[in-house]
């Protein structure tokens, strides 16, 4: 049995395709520059030389009939016939007050989805073009949305509310959402196993680093508290996005320039992070390459960003009064190690203390690692996340009847039995040419 998962941006559509019976990774890929010219598939499969082909998309709909076109591919393929394809799973950014899990879609709810645009502009309005290329194109299967949104519907309301305002949330649903949830949902529940804890007696920081990045507060297994809000925008420095901010240098600017709102949304959104810092780069390893030559800029952009993920963490420790471990995910978080020893640095007093030796090795995304310093009482773990495992198990049970959110679902990765072949595969290819990775590699209990 085969699902395909997709995630649609604005001009990209990202896929994986998961053979359930085997739980294997069949392929992945990613279609680039949808509707705007020169677009073009990667893809990826099992034991196939990668193929990588120019194609015109002017639509999400063309896009995807390229990816499931290349799946029955008889040279590059890795299904015989679409009909093998049971369930697509969707990622789905927003899902406001309206969608608190994943939830099959039918017309009603594209229609109730529709009315949540104005909440996620950037990211919603790319989700539903996917869905509904996708629809046309597998008319016959389920097609499940997978909320980013559902997996911060425990926090309590004096995490999740703002001081402004009552009606605004009554009636403009301003509030905070928080986003990486898929991401958050595997990350505590590989941890919990890890530490060979009851997810729901387990206290968790989970770092989620990457071109976007938010950190999560888990308390007894769900989310607390989370860095990002009503919108992507709230939280730690990110690639192109400013993170917290006094909100009156939002008004100063327009009065000083005569930016108009969206002007300004742009600049927060995709001209600042480090890229505006260092006006040139939002690639961290661009940024790390800066700080090797010395460059007083990029030194500048790495210790804000690991600065602000360690203002977090110890506001987080302070709000959970208990942390079993921090969990650093996502591309710098799992391939950072300076961003990581800038964020916990000084942290000893909290029982926090890093191995900077095996901090330094920690470089691999296909093995779950301990950088755990001596006589640290806070775990610190490195795991690569796996959101597309997560869309996945979710649309096969929404397909079969079983799904349910997960404080009455059990997931099957979080059994201790669970291997991912393809990372483990990975794995012995990354332990042949770097032996020593083995001497931090997490051991299970």
């Amino acid at each position: 049995m085969v699902i395909l998962t997709l995630n649609c941006g604005s001009s990209s559509v990202k896929y994986q395709v998961y053979d359930w019976d085997n739980k294997d990774v069949l392929a992945t890929g990613i279609v680039e520059r949808v509707t705007i010219g020169g677009s073009s598939i990667t893809h990826k499969a099992q034991n196939k030389p990668d193929y990588v082909v120019e194609h015109e998309c002017p639509t999400h709909t063309v896009a995807i009939e390229l990816i499931l076109n290349t799946l029955v591919d008889l040279e590059y393929g890795v299904i015989t016939d679409m009909a093998m394809i049971k369930a697509v799973g969707h990622r789905m950014v927003h899902g406001g007050s309206r969608f608190t899990r994943s939830s099959i879609i039918n017309d009603e709810f594209l229609a109730t989805f529709k009315e949540l645009t104005d909440l996620a502009p950037l990211h919603n309005p790319a989700n539903l073009m996917g869905v509904e290329a996708a629809r046309e194109v597998l008319p016959n299967v389920p097609h499940c949305a997978i909320m980013d949104t559902a997996w911060h519907q425990t926090m309590p309301a004096s995490s999740y509310m703002y001081a402004l305002p009552h009606e605004w949330y009554e009636k403009h649903m301003v509030r905070r959402y928080g986003f990486h949830g898929t991401s958050f949902l595997y990350n505590a529940k590989r941890a919990s196993a890890l530490l060979g804890k009851d997810p729901f007696e387990t206290n968790l920081i989970i770092a989620h680093i990457g071109n976007g990045s938010s950190i999560n507060a888990v308390k007894n297994g769900c989310s607390f508290d989370t860095s990002m809000g009503l919108t992507p925008l709230e939280g730690l420095v990110m690639g192109t996005r400013s993170g917290d901010l006094d909100p009156g240098i939002i008004f100063h600017i327009m009065r000083k320039t005569g930016m108009s709102a969206a002007e300004v949304e742009k600049k927060l959104n995709k001209e600042s992070g480090v890229l505006g810092v260092t006006g040139k780069w939002a690639d961290r390893r661009d940024i790390e390459n800066a700080v090797e030559k010395g460059d007083p800029i990029g030194i500048l952009a790495q210790q804000l960003e690991g600065y602000r993920i360690k203002k977090y963490i110890g506001a987080y420790y302070a709000a959970l009064g208990r942390v079993d471990a921090i969990v650093f995910t996502a591309g710098v978080g799992e391939m950072g190690p300076d961003t990581r020893r800038i964020a916990t640095s000084g942290l000893e007093e909290l029982g926090i203390v890093l191995d900077e030796k095996k901090n330094a090795l920690a470089k691999c995304r296909n093995a779950e690692l301990d950088i755990t310093g001596p006589g640290s009482k806070v775990k610190i773990y490195v795991i690569p996340t796996d959101e597309e495992l997560v869309m996945t198990e979710d649309a096969y049970a929404l397909m079969k009847g079983t799904y349910d959110v997960h404080t009455n679902y059990r997931y099957y990765f979080e059994h201790k039995d669970y291997v991912n072949k393809t990372r483990a595969a990975g794995l012995e290819r990354d332990l042949a040419k770097k032996p020593w990775l083995a001497g931090i590699v997490a051991k299970l209990p």
